[in-house]
């Protein structure tokens, strides 16, 4: 940094601001600054940086293995968001949520010195971890805001689930069915379970009776099995699946069995992932803001870490409508 100072021909202090994006530099000496830096190739050591201001720039993020859309846009949307605001972020990947798994993923980022956690989707598992064990740094959880127990350090954003739930059944219930089966991801996950309510909440507003849901994975082979059940056991007039893979299965069956969607079947989707619109028809869906997902989650960690209460943030789902649930 003296270096940087001595070719641009000002102050210590004055290199400082510039790294920290004071406002208080005249834009010709910090155009100076800028260009001593990338002349002499500067970079920050964040090593000794943290032993100044007791902190790391990193923060430690938690999420299911896997290749499921939801969870790894996510954490695309919330890297992006890190790195804009300055931070980097360490991940860990767990097969399953449950306690010991949970333990030793915390325990891994408390030795990197992370100032922050994230966790991705968190089970009903792991909540009951964070809420029983003392952490020294902040946690937000981007998950459905009903997953959030009264414990101050844990804070939660989501898309509101509920609300996308209650899109995508209000739609079905426009296009004059009288009952739309709800295929529900494993109940386990706070978001599956919002979207049963939203679900069953939109039917009941509606005056209509809400089937049982039928709970199953989350992958398009669970859709497909279900899929060919409905075709052997009897078809409901519209489904709405918990996401777009379940979705696909169930396009899939019905296509081999020649069940036309949508004038025999409706089918809604929830994600609106990448190639949905080129499904076969193309599937009306419930998108998720991914990246504002990721902006708001970083939001409410740099607020926790400054001493404030972010409390709990939610953003609106959308409906896509496609060709899967309107008739000609």
């Amino acid at each position: 940094m003296s270096d940087v100072a001595m070719h641009a021909g000002v102050s210590h202090q004055t290199v400082s601001r510039v790294l920290n994006d004071h406002p208080s530099v005249a834009p010709s000496t910090r155009e100076r600054v800028v260009e001593a830096i990338a002349a002499l190739g500067y970079r920050p050591n964040r090593a000794a940086r943290s032993l100044v201001t007791r902190r790391t720039d990193t923060l430690g993020v938690v999420t299911p293995t896997g290749a499921l859309y939801g969870p790894t846009s996510t954490l695309i949307g919330f890297e992006e968001a890190a790195r804009d605001a300055g931070f980097v972020v360490s991940v860990a990947t767990v097969r399953r949520f449950d306690g010991p798994t949970m333990r030793a993923a915390l325990e891994h980022f408390l030795l990197q010195g992370v100032d922050a956690f994230a966790i991705i989707a968190p089970t009903v598992a792991a909540v009951e971890v964070l809420a029983s064990v003392e952490l020294p740094v902040p946690v937000v959880l981007l998950s459905s805001a009903s997953a959030v127990p009264d414990v101050p350090h844990l804070h939660a954003v989501a898309v509101d689930q509920q609300h996308g739930a209650r899109l995508a059944t209000r739609h079905l219930i426009a296009q004059g069915h009288r009952t739309v089966l709800h295929v529900a991801g494993p109940q386990d996950w706070f978001d599956a379970r919002d979207r049963v309510a939203g679900w069953r909440g939109e039917c009941v507003a509606a005056g209509l009776v809400a089937p049982d849901p039928v709970v199953v994975g989350w992958d398009a082979s669970d859709g497909y099995e279900l899929g060919r059940r409905l075709v052997r056991d009897g078809l409901p007039p519209a489904v709405f699946c918990a996401n777009d893979q379940l979705a696909l299965g169930l396009l899939h069956a019905f296509w081999e069995a020649g069940v036309r969607v949508p004038d025999d079947v409706a089918v809604v989707g929830f994600d609106d992932e990448v190639g949905s619109a080129h499904y076969t028809p193309p599937l009306t869906t419930v998108r998720q803001d991914f990246a504002g997902l990721g902006r708001l989650a970083i939001g409410s960690l740099t607020a926790a870490l400054a001493g404030e209460v972010p409390g709990r943030r939610l953003l609106p789902a959308e409906l896509v409508v496609r060709r899967s649930s309107v008739r000609a």
